[in-house]
């Protein structure tokens, strides 16, 4: 039997509160959802499925494709069910895997605890059958397993992803405080923009959302920035398959003129940011420049999305001071962004009330582990006026 053809639990993990637009994307790809909840979604498909998602998915961050699920009250039962699992059918020799958990059990306080009996018992396992030690480690390079378990109940996946999807591969110099690509990604999804019209990010910082509103109109996808995957180092790996999934989403890609805009009053941060733009394929895409955020271009021609992630006060700038930024955010919408959608992403909900102008949704994200809103502002055409 090879996991590559056959049907089983598929978890897609993510981020809290970007669950509706992961959905959104698991959906455009043609897959059923079975399940729905906090931090993920449950489909029932093939390891070769996740190859799909893998390439695709901008929103997740973790593919996993259940082997078994087991009664376990302490590390003991743990490694007691796992050293009799077929690991010699799954990881190649010679190998190389690591151990992944998420762990909520009262016997252990420790995860890494969990994950050293998970990896106990697959070298038990092989060292029996194949007289060889495999290697293990930290680092997501090879056969990835991972252990959940909560309370009495646990679950033992094949991680197919390895390294985050939330982290898209082309940002290679990140800056300060950056937004993690895969929730840029769902701010954008978040929006009201089309792809068609004007982006506007003022104090882009490394480039993050301007980047991926590029990547999203000329419909490239995570996967074109990256070529190793935990699935590929599974027993039963066609290369075949990824190399077809690689030739699908090369021919997605289409060739638009857009008009995203992005400035920053830091010349080292437009400079970066024209790095990691390259890196991505999409320099060509974005028109940046250096300027205080209010004398940032906004086309008048096309009513778009101007969106902005300022600092929020708590790791890099003093919140007094950025009072009179967020009332000059509020400013610039009111006076330059007429016609447009205007979004503002925040952790700092004091601060916001700086803006001046009430917000027609709150959108709710986290920013790593800071509880974060997306404010949207409809701005009416009339409310633009030209500075003398």
């Amino acid at each position: 039997m090879s996991v590559f053809t056959t049907k089983a639990n598929v978890v897609i993990t993510c981020h809290k509160r970007i669950v509706p637009y992961l959905e959104q994307e698991v959906l455009n790809l043609g897959f059923e959802i079975e399940e729905r909840f906090v931090t993920g979604l449950k489909l029932f498909i093939t390891l070769n499925d996740c190859i799909k998602l893998n390439l695709n998915l901008r929103c997740a961050s973790q593919v996993l494709y259940r082997l078994q699920a087991f009664k376990a009250i302490d590390a003991q039962a743990i490694y007691s069910e796992l050293v009799q699992m077929p690991w010699e059918e799954i990881i190649p020799d010679p190998g190389y895997f690591s151990v992944t958990s998420n762990v909520s059990n009262e016997s252990i306080n420790n995860s890494m605890f969990a994950n050293l009996r998970v990896k106990d018992a697959i070298v038990d396992r092989l060292r029996d059958i194949r007289t060889e030690r495999p290697k293990t480690g930290a680092a997501l390079t090879g056969t990835v397993i991972h252990l959940h378990w909560k309370d009495d109940f646990a679950e033992i996946f094949i991680d197919t992803t390895g390294d985050s999807i939330a982290r898209h591969g082309y940002r290679k110099i990140p800056g300060l405080a950056p937004m993690l690509e895969g929730l840029a990604a769902a701010t954008i999804y978040a929006s009201k923009w089309d792809k068609k019209s004007p982006f506007i990010n003022p104090m882009c910082g490394s480039g993050t959302l301007a980047i991926e509103a590029a990547l999203m109109a000329s419909n490239k996808v995570p996967g074109l920035f990256r070529s190793n995957y935990a699935f590929m180092h599974v027993l039963g790996y066609d290369a075949a398959i990824y190399d077809k999934e690689r030739l699908n989403i090369e021919a997605q890609i289409i060739d638009v003129k857009v008009p995203i805009i992005a400035s920053d009053i830091s010349s080292k941060a437009i400079e970066n940011a024209k790095l990691n733009a390259l890196a991505a394929g999409v320099s060509d895409m974005i028109s940046f420049s250096v300027c205080d955020f209010y004398e940032t271009h906004v086309p008048e021609d096309g009513a778009g999305v101007m969106m902005v992630n300022p600092e929020y006060g708590d790791r890099l700038g003093d919140e007094t001071a950025l009072e009179e930024t967020y009332g000059r955010i509020g400013d610039f919408m009111k006076k330059k962004c007429g016609g447009y959608w205007g979004y503002v992403f925040t952790g700092n909900l004091d601060l916001a009330k700086k803006i001046g102008l009430k917000a027609k949704r709150r959108i709710e994200f986290f920013n790593s582990t800071i509880d974060c809103r997306l404010l949207e502002y409809e701005l009416y055409s009339g409310s633009r006026r030209v500075e003398k």
